[in-house]
């Protein structure tokens, strides 16, 4: 069966569907991912095809920030929507049994699979489903919110999600010769399968979400079956005690202030650090500091004294995976859920926000965080608990449901 899987935006939002793919593959299938250009040779050298999606995903962030007022940073986005459309409908057109599509892209992935009138299935890294159990990711949450507030802010999210594809999403009906909606609805129905590429033991799966969406377990990056560490990496791991991590994946703060906070840090802190340069251009200088570039962190990760990181999904999956404890400096959309979700937990501190980083604060953390065992005690434990699950197998056991109902939603 030919599948495709459908993805949008930074790396950690590519990377987790090539360990899907490549399970999809084993089992039989033929599975091509459909993402930017720029993330080409992450895809095809895990040996799955790569069809090209429009856009690129720093140049939409760098072009929202220099609009000139929220109406031409909404038009600049809308752009983006409009190319992403058409995008996906010619990866469908280039040869599809089911369709899987990640959470950002999923509206336009449904239209499209309707078009072509073949079936569908959300395969998202983040909770995309509204619930009474805790509020939505990208929403701020200040003091105690009710489980009414939650549901309703679930919702008031997926309107607004809506709203904000509602022009780009008639557009694509009408290319498709698709009759037009009468009103665009906040979300998917109910009965659309929708699995959840994140751990239960890190977010059980809410009694209220309908019994067609699911909570897997995750799907880890695949690694390059040619890649080796670089060997000033290998040299300074072993040149003294493990080091933190901090990395900032696919965010663009100031980074000239970041330098100066993290080498102060790191220097006050007495640890040695290994820096991933990312998006951010992250390069501070100092004796115990090592700046690399993008590496697979299911190996860096497990050798490091902590992680500081940006809580992105995929980042903070990682370091749940290696069982290391995790400083979460998160900057938007979802991040600042799964930053507080690592608290909780019992992995992490509380969380500090980029915005009010400071070397004082960060050098504090990272001692409160290395001083004892009880955070890298429990990171151990709730490892072999993530480590556990079996994340692809519950999306085989829905697209064979798919394919047997001939396009028909279980």
């Amino acid at each position: 069966m030919r599948i495709l899987i459908v993805t949008a935006g930074s790396r950690g939002d590519v990377a987790p569907f090539t360990g899907l793919g490549q399970r999809l593959q084993q089992a039989g299938h033929q599975v091509a991912l459909a993402a930017h250009d720029r993330f080409a040779d992450l895809v095809r050298e895990r040996g799955l095809e790569h069809r090209v999606l429009p856009g690129d995903p720093l140049e939409l962030v760098r072009a929202r920030t220099a609009a000139p007022s929220p109406d031409a940073a909404q038009a600049v986005f809308a752009a983006f929507l409009d190319e992403l459309g058409e995008g996906v409908t010619a990866a469908v057109a280039a040869g599809t049994d089911i369709l899987l599509t990640a959470f950002g892209p999923a509206p336009l992935s449904r239209v499209v699979a309707d078009g072509f009138g073949i079936p569908s299935l959300g395969v998202y890294l983040v909770p995309g489903v509204p619930t009474r159990e805790f509020p939505p990711p990208g929403r701020p949450v200040t003091g105690q919110v009710s489980p009414a507030d939650n549901i309703a802010a679930g919702r008031e999210l997926l309107a607004r999600t809506a709203s904000l594809y509602a022009d780009v999403l008639r557009r694509l009906r009408a290319r498709l010769d698709l009759p037009a909606a009468t009103a665009e609805a906040p979300g998917p129905p109910d009965d659309w399968p929708i699995c959840h590429g994140f751990s239960p033991a890190v977010i059980p799966r809410p009694a209220d979400w309908p019994a067609t969406t699911h909570v897997t377990g995750y799907w880890w990056p695949a690694t390059s079956p040619r890649w080796q560490p670089p060997e000033e990496l290998v040299d300074f791991l072993g040149a003294g005690p493990a080091p933190v991590f901090v990395g900032f994946g696919s965010m663009t703060p100031n980074h000239e202030r970041l330098h100066d906070v993290v080498a102060a840090a790191v220097k006050r802190a007495g640890v040695r650090a290994v820096v991933q340069s990312g998006w951010a251009e992250l390069g501070p200088v100092g004796d115990d500091i090592l700046v690399v570039g993008d590496m697979p962190h299911d190996w860096l990760f497990p050798r490091m004294a902590a992680v500081v990181h940006h809580a992105g999904a995929g980042t903070t999956g990682a370091g749940l995976r290696a069982g290391v404890p995790a400083i979460p400096v998160p900057v938007l959309l979802d991040q600042p859920f799964w930053a507080a979700r690592l608290h909780r937990l019992g992995v992490a501190p509380h969380p500090l926000p980029l915005d009010e980083l400071t070397a004082d604060n960060l050098t504090a953390t990272l001692r409160s965080c290395l001083d004892g065992s009880t955070y890298r005690d429990r990171a151990t434990e709730l490892a072999r608990l993530v480590r556990a699950d079996d994340g692809p197998a519950v999306v085989l056991s829905l697209i064979a449901q798919l394919h047997g109902g001939r396009g028909q939603r279980p």
